[in-house]
């Protein structure tokens, strides 16, 4: 789905489940890891039985939880970029964010009480957020609906009716419902939320698929095995999760202090005074910076490569790129910053640069 000036994506059909429906509404109870003969594999029950082709439940471990921005012991190495993704989305998406805020009052109270009955993490909600920006009425491109953004086939495998006279994922209750059911399911296959999020853009099949090509079950090793929007919403999710969790006094102001931690600090710390920025660009970099609207991402080490530009200069002008890259950035174009003198060769390899930068993007997921 495309939301115009929020987290510009377009959500794509999801993969069917392996399961089929039943003629009465289906119940899921929820999955849990299986332990059998040191080999570790997922559960998930629906009407009381086992889903065809996965093994009852023996041995039931908790959820694991939901990963933030600053969470060394589930990010790693990834910490600092995570958190300075996080820097870059709350600079893009303030405004937006402060709508949802407001919005959320009336909505998350009921989300949380029906998550908590699915046993599922609170801070699922912001998935709504990133689908739809708790918008109850919105319907995507492909045909998804509702604040949970689900397909028609989805939602009825979910129990949900959806028909010429009814379209039950517009009911904020049912929808809701339908959505943690779904969530349970991923869960069982999955076994860990990030992967959860990005199977419920893509739909399963691409994730089972990166996870059988790498042997990882780690978002980060399979990330660019996926396709490239269902990498950015599962950052999306970790962004807006974390800021809405943790740096809530910040959404307004649209930035953080330089010297904002993002350990275990309580939430709704007090706004501390912060200097005035400095000038993003030095006058002499203006001087020699020319600003070029693209409608679709160009491969960054392939534009620096062919045009002769230094990649630290390239970041350094263009710090909110991979935002735009990964289809998370607030606008459908980006102003893209070179130098002047690069300027008649960007334009003579523009059509040669976007064509080999969709190669370069097909190649990552196939």
């Amino acid at each position: 789905m495309q939301l115009k000036g929020f987290f510009v994506s377009a959500f794509m059909l999801m993969g069917s489940l392996s399961m089929a429906q039943s003629s009465k509404p289906l119940t899921f109870q929820a999955p849990a890891r299986v332990i059998k003969n040191d080999s570790i594999v997922t559960g998930a029950r629906t009407n009381g039985k086992p889903i065809a082709g996965i093994l009852p439940a023996t041995t039931v471990e908790p959820f694991r939880g939901v990963p933030l921005a600053g969470q060394k012991s589930y990010f790693g190495d990834k910490t600092e970029y995570v958190n300075g993704f996080v820097r870059k989305y709350l600079g893009t998406h303030n405004r937006t964010l402060s709508t949802v805020e407001t919005r959320a009052r009336n909505k998350f109270s009921l989300i949380e009480n029906i998550l908590e009955r699915n046993h599922i993490p609170s801070e699922l909600k912001y998935l709504a957020v990133i689908e739809s920006a708790l918008n109850n009425q919105a319907v995507s491109p492909v045909g998804a609906v509702g604040p949970w953004q689900l397909m028609a086939s989805t939602a009825q495998l979910m129990g949900l009716r959806v028909n010429g006279k009814h379209d039950e994922r517009k009911d904020w209750y049912k929808s809701t419902h339908a959505a943690a059911k779904y969530l349970n399911f991923l869960y069982g296959q999955l076994n860990d939320w990030l992967l959860v999020v990005a199977a419920y853009n893509s739909g399963p099949t691409p994730v089972l698929r990166a996870i059988d090509r790498t042997g990882s079950h780690n978002f980060w090793d399979i990330k660019k095995y996926l396709p490239r929007e269902t990498q950015g919403h599962v950052l999306a999710f970790v962004a807006t999760a974390s800021i809405f969790e943790k740096m809530k006094d910040y959404i307004a102001q649209g930035s953080l202090p330089d010297d904002f931690k993002f350990g275990n600090e309580e939430p709704g710390q007090a706004i501390v005074k912060v200097a005035p920025p400095k000038p993003q660009f030095t006058q002499e970099e203006l001087e020699h910076m020319a600003i070029v609207r693209i409608h679709e991402p160009l491969n960054e080490d392939l534009l620096c490569s062919e045009l002769g530009i230094d990649k630290n200069l390239f970041d350094k002008w263009n710090p909110d790129y991979e935002l735009f890259i990964l289809d998370t950035y607030s606008e459908d174009f980006f102003r893209l910053r070179i130098p002047k003198d690069k300027l008649d060769k960007f334009v003579a390899e523009k059509d040669f640069l976007s064509k080999k930068s969709q190669q370069i993007y097909s190649a990552q997921v196939m």
